[in-house]
């Protein structure tokens, strides 16, 4: 594995460092760890479209900390309930899906953070609490600890992306890159006029901010084109993406080698 910085994840990512992370589908503890060791700075643990349940949670959370990469996890919704039984467990960070506004993005925020800057029950029995051995009076210090990731994939949240940004304890605008073009009418088309022009108001809109612009890229190739673009929180592919295209490369060249032996 490689040597990991010494600052904390969110002092990262508000330093606009560069952060490449994959997303985390098959709800593997294994895979999991074997992308941690791969060298990734973060990995998200997909309960919105992944594989995996709340009870592949732990698990993965306990293989990624072993690896020293941060653990972010996509939330199936923007509750507080959800928000809860992805942080109580240990979560570095939330990504909140369908996020249409500043106030939506205000309160998806509140459910990360202890009163009175937030929603979020109090509770030290816990992995996050280390089990009782953060007192009570020390949650609030957690509170600084946490990323804040909004999804931008809707026409909703494009409509407000200036005021988005600007809410405390968002960190990263994080494009969602299927979700929004669709949104705009151009799925899949990356390269449409519309779809340019959303991801320039992102990048403004983070610049502004002081906050990081986040996407999810098919291929390191990709990855090389959006962070010159300004991209800083960027995710290449998937744990699931990863094992089908490396199956079919290998069963492709396997039977080639096959097919010569009988012409």
């Amino acid at each position: 594995m490689q040597q990991r910085s010494t600052a904390s994840f969110r002092e990262r990512v508000l330093a606009g460092e560069p952060l490449i992370g994959t997303f985390l589908n098959l709800g593997s503890a294994v895979a999991a760890e074997i992308c941690g060791r791969s060298g990734f700075d973060w990995l998200l643990i997909d309960l919105e479209h992944g594989s995996g349940t709340a009870a592949d949670l732990m698990p993965q959370l306990h293989a990624i900390e072993a690896t020293g990469a941060a653990a972010v996890v996509r939330v199936e919704g923007p509750t507080r309930t959800h928000a809860a039984r992805a942080l109580d467990p240990g979560a570095r960070g939330i990504m909140f899906p369908r996020i249409d506004s500043a106030d939506g993005a205000h309160e998806a925020i509140s459910f990360m953070r202890y009163p009175p800057d937030g929603v979020r029950g109090v509770a030290v029995q816990n992995r996050s609490a280390d089990y009782g051995r953060v007192p009570m009076t020390g949650l609030v210090d957690l509170d600084d600890a946490l990323v804040g990731v909004i999804q931008i994939e809707t026409l909703g949240a494009l409509r407000d992306l200036d005021a988005i940004a600007a809410v405390d304890g968002v960190d990263v605008l994080f494009v969602g890159p299927g979700d929004l073009s669709y949104a705009l009418g151009v799925p899949g088309s990356f390269d449409a006029p519309a779809y340019r022009a959303a991801i320039d108001a992102v990048l403004a809109a983070t610049a502004a901010s002081g906050t990081s612009a986040g996407i999810l890229v098919r291929n390191a190739a990709d990855a090389a084109v959006y962070l010159e673009l300004g991209f800083r929180f960027v995710a290449v592919g998937s744990d699931s993406g990863f094992l089908a295209s490396t199956a079919s490369a290998v069963v492709s060249e396997a039977r080639a080698a096959a097919r010569s032996l009988t012409v």
